[in-house]
């Protein structure tokens, strides 16, 4: 303590202790902010992670809905040539078409 002073002693200690105090509690007030900080952000991302699975869902949706659609909007005709073209050049499918054609001849 400085000697005389024209301030009250205790004054002068008050502002002592306070000033320990505060420099006493920085270390745990800042690891508390950064504590408070990181849980903001993990909570955050969190949200980011359930909105992008909601978006993913929404398109997954729409993609599986026009795929369908697709193939319910198929007209006979375009389904009877496409099995042509595949079963075409085949000589298991064309051995059984003669067989069949052969059977319905008796």
């Amino acid at each position: 303590m400085p000697g005389d002073t024209p301030v009250n002693s205790q004054i002068t200690d008050s502002i002592t202790q306070a000033n320990v105090t505060s420099l006493a509690e920085a270390p745990a007030v800042s690891m508390a902010n950064t504590y408070q900080v990181f849980g903001q952000v993990v909570g955050a991302s969190m949200q980011n992670a359930v909105s992008n699975q909601q978006s993913a869902s929404t398109i997954d949706l729409a993609v599986t809905t026009q795929g369908t659609s697709v193939l319910y909007n198929l007209s006979a005709a375009t389904a009877s040539k496409s099995t042509a073209e595949i079963l075409g050049g085949n000589p298991v499918a064309e051995s059984l078409t003669a067989m069949q054609a052969a059977a319905r001849a008796f």
